[in-house]
């Protein structure tokens, strides 16, 4: 238990930390590499990032079979789990290696004609060493899912906390040296390589981690190949939501408007780490639960709980950015980018629904019960595909959040939650009641919201701050005495109550 509290709290020291600094270094990245170059690492990022597919969703499949041989205390097939993955992830690291290194010498064909040749050169490079960095992740993934599987998130969390601070420093000294979009791309191999290893010594040393290659395990193989291939299809439908925009949008329009999607896509991402921190120190929960046969009502109570917190957090950053968000990324950015406001809002509004509910993503493959929602996402990403190419033409980066938007709403808030309830086992009435009790603590906060955005000037930096205080201290108050329960009151008044205690 202290571990899933630490390792929350260190996620969110790593979020805050990772996002003071990007609000400090990115101005600075943008005015340093330009909006074409900056729409061109985006552009290159983007395409390269399918490759990560190759995975096939086998990381969630190692922490189901862990689950089930740690509950059993069946140390050698551990083992033998170990040296299996290992063995697996790193020939799907030499196979990224290969296809990666021969897309890099077709870039004329995956971009087109929409780019320059020096832009043309300059991708081609960045999608070799972009490549490598890719190919590292697969056999650190073994080591990862360990730590995970062991719920040792203290230490994977200061990992990560290292990566935040230590990258942005050596993305500004690469940058001031003039490398400029390759120099970031190897800022980022780098650090793969010193959090890879960070990695494998922990588990060896401290973890005693052991890996058997005898008695590789065939059948066993097969129906993890199975049960991940739902996963796989999944993780096909977040690349075709996240990053074919980008790619579209490269094609019909160029870099410059990749650097303004690339901005609110940035800014996105932050907004989907919010939610599935708190979510992810609760996957081993989750796994020996269903290993352990609790009842749905026990999972529809986690559900909720986790919910709500997930989406007073959320709640606070969405509408903050509707009242703030114009200003701070004209501010941050600059007017350049003033779109991704648009671009933004359009993305992340109908996320609230899924972000708070994503850990019924880990319940569904824990039951083994995710193949439907992998083939409804994947007719509906589709779907997204088609609709998204016409509306990108048309009407640029607006356009195509507008199509990945639409196919958020019909599959992650309609089609997911009635699944959830008629055939998950969950009481998805009991979630929802839960979540709208929240309402009525937002009234006010969004009343002094629309006053602040209608009355005082935000592109005053002063005006911004103060006002940006001023909100997140009425809505904290008014969630807390209007929408918090007892339990949630206590997560906040506990930790008060011995800090008092200790100083005296």
């Amino acid at each position: 238990m202290n571990q899933r509290k630490a390792g929350v709290f260190l996620s969110y020291v790593s979020m805050f930390l990772g996002y003071g600094i990007s609000i400090i270094y990115t101005p600075y990245m943008l005015r340093k590499l330009g909006m074409s170059e900056y729409g061109l690492y985006t552009l290159v990022v983007s395409t390269i990032s399918y490759l990560t597919l190759m995975s096939f969703g086998l990381g969630a499949a190692y922490i189901r079979n862990y689950s089930k041989y740690k509950v059993k205390n069946e140390l050698i097939k551990i083992d033998q789990l170990n040296g299996m993955f290992l063995f697996v992830f790193s020939c799907l690291g030499i196979l990224v290696l290969v296809i990666g290194s021969y897309l890099s010498f077709k870039v004329n064909f995956i971009f087109g004609n929409n780019l320059s040749k020096m832009e043309l050169e300059t991708a081609k490079i960045l999608m070799f060493i972009l490549t490598l960095n890719i190919a590292l992740t697969f056999p650190r993934t073994v080591f990862n899912v360990y730590i995970q599987a062991n719920e040792r998130f203290i230490f994977s969390k200061l990992l990560q906390i290292f990566s935040t601070v230590i990258t942005p420093i050596m993305t500004i000294l690469v940058l001031v040296m003039g490398f400029k979009s390759k120099g970031l791309a190897s800022v980022a191999l780098l650090m793969q390589v010193v959090t890879f290893l960070g990695s494998v010594i922990y588990c060896k040393k401290l973890l005693e981690m052991k890996i058997r290659f005898d008695n590789f395990d065939f059948k066993l193989m097969k129906n993890i190949l199975l049960f991940s291939s739902f996963i796989f299809i999944n993780m096909i439908i977040d690349q075709i939501n996240w990053n074919v925009d980008k790619i579209l949008l490269g094609r019909f329009w160029g870099t410059s408007m990749v650097a303004v999607y690339g901005i609110a896509s940035q800014l996105n991402t932050y907004f989907l780490v919010f939610s599935t921190t708190i979510s992810s120190v609760f996957i081993p929960r989750v796994n020996k639960m269903i290993a352990e046969n609790k009842s749905n009502k026990e999972l529809t109570k986690l559900l909720t709980k986790i919910g709500r917190i997930q989406f007073m957090i959320l709640m606070l950053i969405l509408t903050g950015l509707y009242i703030f968000g114009k200003a701070f990324i004209s501010m941050w950015a600059g007017n350049d980018y003033v779109d991704a406001y648009y671009i933004l809002l359009i993305l992340i509004t109908p996320l609230i629904v899924p972000l708070i509910q994503n850990l019924g993503i880990e319940i569904q493959r824990a039951k083994n019960k995710h193949k439907f929602r992998s083939i409804v996402y994947l007719i509906i990403a589709i779907i997204n595909i088609s609709v998204s190419i016409p509306l990108s033409k048309a009407y640029g980066g607006i356009g195509a959040a507008t199509g990945t938007a639409g196919a958020l709403i019909v599959g992650n808030c309609l089609i997911m939650n009635i699944y959830y309830h008629k055939n998950l086992g969950l009481n998805m009435k009991y979630f929802w009641k839960n979540i709208l009790s929240f309402i009525p603590s937002l009234v006010i906060p969004i009343m002094v919201g629309i006053f602040i955005n209608t009355k005082i000037d935000l592109n005053n930096i002063i005006n911004f701050i103060i006002s940006g205080f001023v909100y997140v201290v009425v809505y904290l108050i008014s969630i807390f005495f209007m929408g918090m329960n007892q339990s949630e009151k206590n997560l906040i008044i506990n930790p008060i109550k011995k800090l008092k205690m200790g100083v005296k």
